[in-house]
């Protein structure tokens, strides 16, 4: 069940970001890929003969929760500094580094965190070059680095922390106290930029066209003559990765959509439309809204859902499997941040992705998963490099395992015509509002609770809908989108008077963390 295809470059050196369990990790690899480098996340546990072993061009030590000084704090394997690989260490990624190379890092009782002022000391410095001496950074330390290791200079202080940017041109190591991949640090792209292409030599050749070219080659030597199947959803990813396919293999591939029944209002339409009717793509429509209700009934727990649509997608693929001779490879959309909420060896499992954690583990297909390694802003990017239509480049995100998590509590065809109903408003006003492109998700939760209401001068007992809408780069993080009082109003309104069995709306202003963008 593994997968050999993504969007790693084959032939390019590639930047690695440790993940010291840091919040910030898939941010620095994002970073790193706006300045056109290919950058992978690996885990602190890598050692030097790992590395050895790949094209690397520079390592960076991402920033985490934990000091220096504790016990068991992860460390770096001391090899990798003798590797000769240039190197940024960010917050307790920079500290790492001092204490291992023979510096200082001491716990001062006064600890720096958000904006902070930052001053430049007069000097030659790789990573500050020539920006302004005086700016702001976004810190988040308690301990700091009071003496750096023999050999490095320090080009940038603060007033709490007297080395804030440390150096050795000699060694091509470098740290910062503060976090540069974060928006707030003024020039903090730059610095990544003058570390990248001035003190590791990287070159901006990682584009859009690059990564097509290479992931249409692994692709070929992936599947060979074999047919293919593709999990098409008509959502961003799976069109991006169909796309991408076709692209690749042309008539080896079959799309496969299958109707849940837990779609969004007009999905199916829209599938058979887009891909059969306008690409010429070879399209089964699988209709199984009887054999998931039946499966579903009575579960409520959300891990337990997202298992059993998993599975059941899969036994679905095998099935019109018979119908497609050589058929040995499966594509799914899967995405780099439905891997991390899934669980690695360092980010906890937040939920399990019906195409990640959901998979049946004795399924007989190989997995081709080319966009497995990317945020949606760059599959985005890909898809309208790819030609195709801006309302399926720009269609907000929807779960795999569609409305079933969207219903928190048991499923019924009731609920899910009432969900769905109210989805179609949320989207139609946000649409209407001019809103569409500027918020990441916007939809309709169906608690499965009911509250007592006032319709007509008459008592109600009916269902609460949820309106969900949120900001967001890419998924790791979110924030509630700022929505006019007067077009919730209109979705309010709409969904009372619309939709049956509804008597109450409302709205949620949670950001992740703490929350996460859906409910389940």
């Amino acid at each position: 069940m593994s997968s050999d295809v993504s969007m790693s470059p084959n032939d390019q050196s590639v930047v690695l970001v440790v993940d010291f369990g840091a919040q910030y990790a898939q941010l620095i690899a994002r970073r790193v890929r706006e300045a056109h480098v290919y950058s992978e996340i690996v885990s602190r546990k890598i050692t030097a003969k790992e590395i050895k072993d790949r094209n690397v061009a520079a390592i960076i030590l991402s920033g985490g929760p934990k000091s220096v000084h504790e016990e068991n704090a992860p460390i770096l394997d001391l090899e990798i500094y003798s590797l000769g690989i240039p190197i940024l260490g960010i917050c307790y990624g920079a500290q790492l580094i001092v204490k291992q190379l023979g510096g200082l890092v001491e716990k001062t009782g006064v600890g720096e965190y958000g904006r902070s002022a930052i001053e430049i000391i007069p000097g030659t410095s790789i990573l500050l070059g020539a920006i302004e001496r005086e700016h702001d950074v976004w810190m988040s330390h308690f301990d700091s680095i009071t003496k750096a290791p023999q050999g490095f200079s320090v080009t940038a202080s603060t007033k709490q922390t007297p080395a804030a940017v440390i150096e050795n041109d000699e060694l091509r190591i470098y740290g910062t106290q503060f976090h540069p991949e974060v928006k707030h640090s003024d020039f903090g792209q730059e610095i990544l930029k003058n570390f990248l292409y001035n003190g590791a030599g990287c070159l901006p050749t990682w584009t859009n066209s690059s990564i097509i070219t290479d992931s249409i080659e692994a692709i070929r030597n992936q599947v060979g003559d074999s047919k293919v199947i593709c999990a098409l959803s008509g959502g961003v990813d799976s069109s991006v990765a169909a796309a991408l396919m076709h692209k690749a293999i042309g008539d080896q591939l079959t799309c496969v959509y299958v109707d849940t029944g837990m779609m969004r209002f007009g999905e199916s339409e829209q599938v058979e439309k887009t891909f059969r009717d306008q690409f010429k793509i070879e399209l089964i429509h699988v209709k199984a809204q009887d054999r998931f209700l039946e499966l579903l009934a009575g579960v409520t727990d959300p891990e337990k859902k997202r298992k059993i649509i998993g599975e059941t997608f899969i036994r679905i693929f095998e099935e019109v499997e018979d119908d497609i001779q050589d058929a040995k490879f499966l594509v799914q959309g899967t995405l780099y941040p439905d891997v991390i909420e899934s669980g690695t060896d360092d980010a906890a499992k937040i939920k399990s992705h019906h195409n990640v954690g959901g998979l049946p583990k004795d399924m007989k297909f190989a997995l081709v998963e080319p966009l497995r390694n990317l945020f949606k802003d760059e599959v985005r990017a890909i898809g309208a490099e790819l030609g195709l239509p801006e309302e399926i480049v720009w269609r907000q995100p929807f779960p795999g395992p569609g409305l079933a998590v969207r219903i928190v509590g048991d499923i019924t065809r009731e609920r899910l015509e009432i969900v769905r109903a109210a989805d179609h408003i949320v989207v139609e006003e946000v649409r209407k509002a001019g809103l569409y492109r500027e918020i990441w998700q916007s939809f309709a939760v169906l608690p499965t609770v009911k509250s007592v209401g006032v319709m007509g001068d008459e008592r109600t007992y009916a269902y609460p809908i949820v309106i969900r809408s949120v900001t967001s780069d890419d998924a790791m993080t979110a924030d509630f989108a700022r929505i006019p009082y007067d077009v919730l109003e209109k979705m309010a309104n709409r969904i009372i008077n619309e939709v049956a069995g509804v008597n109450r709306v409302a709205y949620d202003i949670t950001s992740k963390p703490p929350g996460t963008i859906e409910w389940e």
